[in-house]
């Protein structure tokens, strides 16, 4: 605890106050009442305050606390440049009405030690978040201990999002919650293509979770809330601006199990997303595109460097589930007759000539196999349909493309 006490902290500003007076004494008020506050309150507090990704804050509440970092926000002669810059958000916060107005959205904030905490966003060191504001009816830590990240450009081909959908929809069915960030493009296909199926979805937004953004997604957000997660690092009422938009990238691979990226361009700001999750060892995937596509050029680039390709929501389970478990089907094309046939009755097959009639004895000794076995092999043919008896002789049934070859 800052250890000055607040009337010798503010005995300096006595006298005829000017506009620096009044807010010391507005700060000095939220001061007093945070010392009687609970923690989540003041959590709730520094969201409105600070800036998420703020290192210099976050390295106050490692070393010191919240309510002593709040101190040294309130108090202008600790930290005087901290003052100037946050001690005027310190005295236009509400952290109770905030509290109120999300609970009354069926919300809640989500602070460290809490059970519902996911505990994999400590991975993240001294870049933490102090809180997460929650907008879901489920248990958060639950959901994400089997997630996954989907995202990619906002401009979007056709192409992007329709295996945005389909990869959402095949993860979500699969029991996979998918996270991204809210967006226009792979983002919202993503969380509609998870939304489809009854699966959970997440969107980690840049701006408070009352706040629909791009508002166009209105009905999508509200879907989410109900049946999802809306999740911030930042209070209600908080519009979204770049700098959030960047830093929340670090939340969603901090959330996920490893992070998809469908489509982007090598300037694209998803591509963030895959850098956080590398950071944290977590991994990192790609669907490739057409190599003339400008939008799949950042993925091509991030598969160049070791990410792993993927063209199925089964292959992304792979490479984020438990070793030895989540394994994918392997491909396989589409079986035909000469799958079911030995290697004699191949050659025998090959020994035929394209059209006309031929004798067993013929065929016996173009494939070089005895008499014996050209009448097994004919017999097994002619099961399977591929040959037929016919007066003086045998011939190929032109029906059907076998393994590449006519017969």
């Amino acid at each position: 605890m800052f250890s000055q006490p607040l009337h010798i902290a503010l005995a300096t500003h006595r006298g005829s106050p000017d506009m620096s007076d009044i807010d010391v004494m507005s700060a000095a008020r939220v001061l007093e009442w945070m010392r009687g506050a609970d923690e989540r309150t003041r959590r709730a507090l520094l969201t409105s305050v600070a800036e998420p990704g703020d290192l210099r804050i976050a390295q106050l509440v490692a070393d010191h606390g919240v309510l002593e970092t709040i101190e040294r926000i309130a108090l202008p002669d600790v930290m005087p440049e901290l003052h100037a810059r946050l001690g005027a958000r310190l005295t236009r916060s509400d952290p109770v009405s905030d509290l109120e107005k999300v609970r009354r959205l069926g919300g809640r904030l989500v602070i460290p030690g809490d059970l519902e905490w996911p505990t994999q966003l400590d991975d993240l060191g001294i870049a933490t978040p102090w809180a997460l504001w929650i907008r879901g009816s489920q248990n958060l830590r639950i959901a994400m201990l089997r997630s996954v990240a989907v995202v990619g450009a906002r401009a979007c081909t056709t192409y992007g999002a329709r295996i945005a959908s389909d990869m959402a929809s095949d993860l979500g069915s699969a029991g996979w919650a998918v996270v991204s960030g809210g967006a226009f493009g792979i983002d919202a296909a993503a969380h509609r293509g998870a939304l489809a199926v009854n699966g959970i979805t997440a969107a980690v937004l840049a701006c408070g979770v009352d706040v629909s953004y791009p508002p166009r997604n209105e009905s999508m957000f509200e879907s989410i809330g109900r049946d999802g997660f809306l999740i911030s690092e930042v209070a209600p009422g908080a519009v979204p601006h770049r700098a959030r938009f960047l830093v929340r990238n670090r939340v969603i691979a901090a959330l996920t199990r490893g992070t998809v990226v469908i489509e982007a361009a090598v300037r694209s700001g998803s591509l963030a997303t895959a850098r956080a999750a590398l950071d944290l060892d977590r991994p990192v995937l790609g669907t490739p595109g057409p190599i003339t596509s400008p939008l799949s050029s950042g993925v091509h680039q991030i598969l160049r460097n070791g990410a792993h390709l993927v063209t199925s929501a089964a292959e992304v389970i792979e490479a984020v589930g438990e070793l030895g478990q989540d394994l994918a089907p392997i491909p396989e094309g589409a079986r035909t007759h000469l799958d079911r046939i030995d290697s004699v009755a191949r050659a025998v097959l090959d020994a035929f000539p394209s059209q006309g009639v031929t004798s067993a004895s013929d065929v016996a000794r173009e494939a070089g196999v005895t008499a014996n076995e050209v009448l097994v092999a004919l017999t097994r043919l002619e099961l399977e349909g591929l040959v037929e008896r016919r007066s003086g002789g045998w011939s190929i049934v032109r029906r059907a493309v076998l393994g590449g070859a006519s017969y």
